[in-house]
């Protein structure tokens, strides 16, 4: 079936209403051109929606992992939300909320099974073998522009390298990008160095306002899963007035300006309640304890498993990893094979990146009969 335009006469007229697509810097300026049906930005949010990777989402650990538990966020509700409050400040301050919704949905498709736990893990064991970092934010775009090589905008990309919603500011003043070669040099220089990566800003006030609102998007909603995994006292209705607070402190300092601010009481609000969830949710041992115990040495055990099953001809690897993303990338016109050009080590982060937890369970109990207890759905009830 072949791909079928709107007529000369609608997209006049469209334009006319709406203006000149914007164009934007890809790195491939011969393909993805901006069109009144797809605009870049709109072109970049439809990639990442049908990114192979996107759907893993539904199953990857926010912050709770070890519950069976349909009202306890995943990390695809916690985009939504990212997306859903970034998109209205950036209404609110006249701001490209397509570019805005695009780094919003992308910003964490690099983020591993078993959240920032797992995250640690990969990043310790990648480290000792490669003296390399690795960080989520980083990942996302590995997995956007290098393992399956989307020609995604630099503008998303940009917002997607430097959303780390670990450090907040009081002020978020976007960074002029010139081009690729800086923005490469800016990756390379952030898994060489966690100083390099922590230093990131974006080259956007739409990536900024993406930055600020991961942390309003978790904050409070931490505190509302806690209290359905039964560790915290709900506290009502903190969450809606945490994001409404921070909002529309955020839009009110802002407003009209090149830079984002927030009056000092709100900052403390939000540094705040993220440091009381560090204390109160993120390092009880109920929780930081059984990532340590139990899921620390399936990181171990599995990234040394694949590293052996590749140097022996990579069966696994090449059936579950491998051949779906050259399948894909082919999609995606890159020619050339990914295992080709990519180093054993990075073959099998990539691969545990990309896993879900379920996933990463299954494989593990199947190869060392590696296994974690859940709180079941009717566990602690009679009946």
């Amino acid at each position: 079936m072949e791909y079928i335009r709107l007529s000369p006469e609608i997209e006049r007229e469209i334009i006319r209403r709406d203006g000149e697509p914007l164009k934007t810097l890809r790195r491939d300026m011969s393909r993805d051109r901006a069109t009144a049906q797809r605009p870049a930005y709109i072109r970049d949010v439809e990639k990442i929606l049908n990114h192979p990777y996107y759907n893993r989402y539904s199953d990857k650990t926010q912050v709770f992992s070890f519950y069976k538990n349909d009202d306890i966020t995943r990390r695809g509700l916690h985009v939504q939300l990212v997306s859903r409050i970034a998109r209205n400040i950036g209404r609110l301050l006249g701001l490209d909320c397509d570019l805005i919704e695009a780094i919003a949905l992308g910003h964490d498709l690099g983020h591993t099974p078993f959240g920032h736990a797992g995250e640690r893990f990969l990043n310790e064991i990648y480290h000792r073998r490669t003296g390399l970092y690795f960080r989520h934010n980083i990942h996302s775009v590995r997995v956007l522009d290098d393992i399956f090589r989307l020609n995604i905008s630099l503008n998303v990309l940009s917002g997607i390298l430097c959303h780390n919603g670990e450090l907040e500011l009081g002020e978020y003043r976007p960074r002029p990008l010139s081009g690729f070669d800086e923005f490469d040099a800016l990756v390379a220089a952030a898994r060489r160095d966690p100083a390099a990566a922590d230093a990131l800003v974006p080259n956007t006030l739409e990536g900024c306002v993406v930055r600020v609102s991961d942390i309003i998007a978790y904050v409070g909603k931490d505190r509302q899963d806690a209290e359905r995994a039964g560790i915290r006292r709900d506290e009502g209705d903190y969450n809606a007035r945490f994001i409404n607070n921070i909002v529309v402190n955020l839009v009110e300092n802002s407003f009209g300006k090149d830079y984002l601010k927030m009056e000092d009481k709100y900052f403390h609000l939000l540094s705040g309640g993220k440091r009381d969830n560090y204390e109160s949710i993120y390092g009880l041992p109920e929780l930081s304890g059984r990532y340590d115990r139990e899921v620390r040495p399936l990181f171990e055990q599995l990234y040394d498993y694949l590293l052996a099953d590749l140097a022996n001809d990579g069966g696994l690897v090449r059936r579950h990893h491998i051949n779906y993303v050259n399948r894909r990338r082919r999609y995606y016109g890159a020619d050339e094979p990914y295992e080709k050009t990519t180093p054993p080590d990075d073959i099998v982060t990539d691969y545990i990146a990309s896993m879900t937890d379920d996933y990463f369970i299954d494989l593990c109990a199947r190869l060392f009969d590696g296994k974690i207890k859940y709180v079941g759905y009717f566990d602690g009830l009679d009946n």
